[in-house]
């Protein structure tokens, strides 16, 4: 047997190590944002910041997924996609580092490192799943990679405080990079056996062509000619249905544990602990909309996710006591909300380039409206100091939604 043969044949026999590093490198593409959330209280006491400036912690890297989408592009376009999410964990490793360094301007810094690496990691990995896995696991391996974006989140939510106690909050939030080293240990196995010696470019990473045109065929890349995306109703409802969840999902995301807290008067770990639902229930609520999707019209899930979100906002201003299946129905509702946003874009593109200019656009507007979810209930905390008002926020952007998501599902049965 040839080399190149030889080294082909390795790459079917141990197909676990790439799917492996995609999965590893997902946990550090929510967590590292939303470990500052279990103590957050501890960093504006200890900088003497109000709630609104140390939501920004949250606020500046999803920032950078709208802001850095087409430079993203360009870096995948130039280095690969193997060679572009090793660069992404490097920066959120990096950006992890410079977040302990002592002053909240460095931590703002920090978050913006660790938000530019993951804006490369959200584009590069579903291309990265769509050039090696075989078409008939592609589904089952994407809904695979939410869960674990959703495991990262739900580990970081549960114990960081709880480190914290032992540790103070920075060393707590320091230690996540264990996360990230061991993504950059796996995905730098993967390239050094994909680049054995007597490979081809064209034989590497699936035979799918080179890394870069992968990317140019299948990324979220802006592309010319969007004169029918824009003109597209139900794109626009997919941006306003994504903005709305984005906004609500990260300004929760934010002050779950606060809220938590001064709702239940536990401590911080408690409130750490109890807020984890909201994304540890996301990991099985990934899997919801595409079970049921098999065996029931679109319209069914969407109504699901529509009514988790609803009654999840409602429960908490009703029924606070509750909380434990409001916060687990939320997570039903984050996780499954964005499937079916994804499953109609999908559904309405032409073709590849669509899809791409489609996704790029829902995308970048959507995180722009996520980005002002923490800044936004923060805010209004301060103001009337309860979280009555900030909840009822929430509750209209959770309906918000709920009509346009259901809006776009209806038509798109009748077109």
């Amino acid at each position: 047997m040839s080399r190149a043969g030889g080294a082909q044949a390795a790459r079917r026999a141990f197909p676990w190590l790439v799917i492996a590093g995609v999965l590893v490198a997902a946990f550090s593409l929510r967590g590292p944002i939303l470990s500052v959330t279990p103590v957050l209280r501890d960093i504006e006491h200890d900088y003497a910041l109000d709630a609104a400036t140390a939501s920004l912690l949250t606020t500046f890297p999803v920032l950078m997924f709208a802001a850095l989408t087409p430079v993203a592009a360009v870096v995948i376009r130039r280095a690969g996609a193997d060679l572009a999410l090793l660069a992404c964990l490097a920066a959120v490793a990096v950006g992890t580092l410079i977040r302990t360094l002592p002053g909240f301007g460095w931590m703002l810094v920090g978050m913006v490192v660790i938000g530019a690496g993951i804006t490369v990691g959200n584009i590069v990995i579903p291309v990265i799943i769509r050039r090696e896995v075989p078409p008939e696991r592609v589904a089952t391996v994407t809904a695979a990679y939410t869960a674990a974006l959703n495991a990262g989140s739900l580990l970081t939510t549960l114990t960081t405080a709880s480190i914290a106690e032992l540790t103070g909050w920075p060393l707590a939030l320091l230690l996540w990079i264990v996360l990230t080293a061991l993504g950059l240990v796996l995905w730098g196995l993967h390239l050094w056996r994909d680049r054995m010696p007597g490979v081809p470019w064209d034989e590497r990473s699936g035979g799918g062509g080179t890394p870069a045109d992968a990317v140019s065929m299948t990324g979220p890349v802006p592309v010319p000619g969007r004169g029918d995306v824009l003109r597209n109703p139900v794109v626009w409802l997919l941006v306003a249905a994504l903005g709305c969840q984005s906004s609500a999902y990260y300004g929760l995301s934010t002050w779950l544990p606060a809220m938590l807290s001064d709702m239940t008067g536990t401590g911080a770990a408690v409130a750490g602990a109890l807020a984890s639902l909201f994304q540890g229930v996301a990991i099985a609520g990934a899997f919801v909309v595409p079970t049921l999707a098999r065996y029931l019209p679109l319209a069914v899930p969407a109504a699901l996710v529509a009514a988790c979100w609803v009654a999840m906002v409602g429960g908490l201003l009703v029924v606070p006591e509750l909380y434990p299946l409001w916060v687990s129905l939320g997570g039903v509702a984050h996780a499954g909300g964005f499937v079916v946003v994804f499953t109609v874009l999908v559904g309405i593109a032409r073709s590849s380039r669509e899809a791409a200019a489609m996704s790029a656009l829902v995308q970048g507007l959507a995180y722009v409206a996520g980005a002002a979810g923490g800044p936004l209930l923060g805010g209004v905390h301060d103001l009337t100091s309860g979280w009555t008002l900030p909840l009822l926020l929430t509750l209209a952007l959770v309906s918000g939604f709920s009509v346009c998501i259901l809006t776009a599902v209806a038509r798109v049965r009748r077109s």
